[in-house]
C-alpha cells in the first residue's frame, strides 16, 4: 500500500501542471502557423532569486508593485513563463497593423512588436491559464514576473516580450487580493 500525502505531492503536481500548461500554450493557434514562442518553468530555488530580481528591480526603479510582486510569487509552487520573438510575417502591404507601411519598414524598428507576434502570445497565454482553471490551480499572469526573468537572462536575448504565471495550489489564490 502507498501512501502519497498532499503536502509532499504538492511540488510535484504543480510542476506537472505546468508542464501540460505549456503544452497548451505551445499547441494554441498561431499566425501564418510560424511560432515565435519560448517557455521554460521554474520553481522554488529559482522562484526565491527571482523575487529578490524583483526586489532590486523596485528599489532601482521606485516601483512598489514589484516589492509586492517579489513577496507574491514566493507563494508559487512554479512558474511557467511564455515569451515571444519579434518576427515579421512578410504580409507586408495588406496587414499594416503594426502602424508601417510593410513589414520591411517594421524591421527598422525592431523592438517595435508585430501585431501576430503578440496575438499569438495572448492566445498561448490564454490556452495555458484556461488549463490551469480547469485543473484549478491558482495563477494569475504578471508582467512584471516576465521583467525579472529577462532581467535575469532566462530567456535569449531576442525574446522581447514574457509574460510569467505563478501557479499555486493552497486553499486560497494567493495572487488576488494583493493590497
Amino acid at each position: 500500500m502507498s501512501i502519497y500525502k498532499e503536502k509532499d505531492q504538492k511540488a510535484i503536481r504543480s510542476l506537472s501542471i505546468a508542464q501540460q500548461m505549456m503544452v497548451a500554450a505551445r499547441t494554441a493557434p498561431k499566425g501564418k502557423g510560424r511560432d515565435t514562442l519560448e517557455m521554460l518553468i521554474i520553481d522554488k530555488e529559482d522562484i526565491i532569486r527571482l523575487s529578490k530580481q524583483l526586489h532590486k528591480m523596485a528599489e532601482e526603479t521606485n516601483t512598489a508593485f514589484y516589492h509586492r510582486d517579489g513577496d507574491n510569487i514566493l507563494n508559487a509552487e512554479a512558474i511557467l513563463f511564455i515569451g515571444t520573438r519579434i518576427e515579421t510575417l512578410g504580409l507586408n502591404e495588406i496587414c499594416q497593423l503594426c502602424g508601417f507601411e510593410n513589414c520591411s519598414e517594421k524591421e527598422k524598428h525592431p523592438n517595435t512588436p508585430c501585431v501576430f507576434n503578440t496575438g499569438d502570445l495572448n492566445l498561448a497565454i490564454g490556452s495555458a491559464v484556461s488549463l490551469a482553471a480547469d485543473m484549478r490551480v491558482d495563477n494569475r499572469i504578471m508582467f512584471s514576473v516576465g521583467k525579472a526573468a529577462q532581467a535575469l537572462k532566462l530567456f535569449d536575448e531576442n525574446v522581447k516580450i514574457v509574460y510569467g504565471i505563478p501557479i499555486s495550489v493552497s486553499s486560497k489564490n494567493p495572487f488576488f487580493d494583493r493590497g
